[in-house]
C-alpha cells in the first residue's frame, strides 16, 4: 500500500473517487437519475443578477448555490428564484430540498421560506457557524 498527499486539483483522482462512491451507492439505492437545475434572473443587459443552482437526485433537490447581486438583495428576487426552482424540483418528483449556509449568509432567509435547520457545525476562530437546512414537500 502506498499513500500520496496531493496539494493541487487533480481531476483524474477526483473522478476515480466519485466513480467508486457511485458504484457503492448504486448497490444500495439503484442507479441515480440526476439532472442539473438552475434558475437565473438577468437584467436588461442580460447580465446575471441572481440565481439558484443545484441538482435533483433520488427525489431530493440538492441546492448548491443561491446568489443575488448586492444591489438587488432585499427586493424579493431571491424568494422568487427559490420559488421557481422549487416548483421545477417538485415537477421532477422531489420530496425534499436541502442546502447548507454559513451564519453570515442567509439562514433566516431560508427559514422564512420553510426550511428547518437540521444540523449545525459550530463556528470557531476563522470559520463561521454552518447550518444544514431541509424543506419537506410532503
Amino acid at each position: 500500500m502506498k499513500f500520496q498527499v496531493i496539494n493541487e486539483e487533480d481531476n483524474a483522482v477526483f473522478d476515480t473517487l466519485i466513480a467508486g462512491l457511485k458504484e457503492h451507492k448504486y448497490e444500495h439505492m439503484g442507479p441515480e437519475d440526476t439532472l442539473p437545475l438552475s434558475v437565473v434572473a438577468r437584467d436588461e443587459d442580460s447580465k446575471i443578477i441572481g440565481g439558484v443552482s443545484g441538482r435533483t437526485i433520488y427525489k431530493n433537490f440538492l441546492i448548491e448555490i443561491v446568489w443575488v447581486d448586492k444591489e438587488t438583495r432585499g427586493t424579493g428576487l431571491g424568494r422568487k428564484l427559490m420559488e421557481l426552482a422549487e416548483v421545477e424540483a417538485k415537477k421532477r418528483g422531489c420530496l425534499v430540498a436541502q442546502l447548507d449556509t454559513l451564519s453570515y449568509q442567509a439562514p433566516d432567509f431560508y427559514q422564512k421560506l420553510g426550511f428547518d435547520i437540521v444540523g449545525t457545525v459550530p463556528g470557531f476562530t476563522g470559520s463561521p457557524e454552518r447550518y444544514f437546512l431541509l424543506k419537506n414537500y410532503q
